[in-house]
């Protein structure tokens, strides 16, 4: 029943989103970065609480992210912690770490990517994990409405679990292949729509696949701070855990 309810959820959010996509194509914003502007920081801290005469849940969302562009070449930082208890239990007690750098190719529209990541998860059984790797990028529409970009690679991975996994085990390490979709929906910079959404198999089991997907939709409030939204939907299959969560605050935001 929980599952059903998850798809049916992920199946108005996608419709959604695709909606407001299309009605997009017809608007005109600026972009974040300029010649002038090559750093860019942003805070963000949303939740989410539920009191019934039966008890009180929540959950807590932060993240700071940053990163550099410069003419060929950018860097990117991103950190996250959700914590979150259901009636006095201990439900999310979640941190993600990702370190990523792009470097345009000699080709139009190409680039290639380096990614390095750290992460431990209550709600999905993971003591910690760490995955690096590297692949090659592709602009797939890059306008003033809407951006649009695909990547793909290899990644190593390693794990520590803290119940057995499919294969009865705590510790493994894969070689997966990595497929992203990002995209980024702007008015005017007013209200701006993003996602970002991975694809991870193993190469070597085929039972074994990781799903990620981000998508927030933020109203600008002052040029620094705008109302934020948040869906997140993490699946990690090897341990037979998801989970979804959806998010309600603010985000700080400055390029300089």
């Amino acid at each position: 029943m929980a599952f059903e309810l998850v798809i049916m959820e992920k199946t108005k959010i996608a419709g959604i989103s695709l909606f407001i996509a299309l009605l997009g194509l017809a608007r005109e914003v600026t972009a974040q970065y300029n010649d002038s502007t090559f750093y860019f920081i942003n805070y963000t801290t949303t939740g989410l609480v539920n009191r019934t005469n039966q008890g009180s849940s929540y959950t807590l969302n932060n993240s700071l992210r940053t990163g550099i562009n410069k003419k060929n070449i950018s860097f990117n930082n991103a950190n996250t912690w959700i914590y979150g208890k259901q009636f006095n239990v201990l439900s999310n007690n979640d941190f993600s770490s990702a370190a990523d750098f792009n470097v345009q190719a000699f080709f139009p529209h190409f680039y290639y990517w380096g990614l390095g990541t750290f992460d431990k998860s209550y709600s999905l059984k993971i003591n910690h994990r760490f995955q690096t790797g590297a692949g090659i990028g592709y602009h797939l529409l890059t306008t003033k409405v809407l951006v649009i970009n695909i990547s793909d690679g290899i990644l190593y991975e390693k794990g520590n679990l803290a119940i057995a996994d499919l294969l009865g085990r705590t510790e493994y390490e894969t070689f997966r292949n990595s497929f992203r979709l990002k995209f980024r929906l702007s008015f005017h910079e007013k209200v701006v729509l993003e996602g970002n959404n991975f694809w991870q198999p193993s190469l070597s089991y085929k039972e074994d696949y990781i799903i990620k997907s981000s998508t927030t939709l933020s109203v600008r409030l002052q040029k620094w701070l705008s109302f934020s939204s948040s869906l997140i939907y993490n699946q990690f299959n090897l341990s037979g855990r998801e989970n979804l969560l959806l998010n309600f605050g603010l985000t700080f935001e400055k390029y300089f």
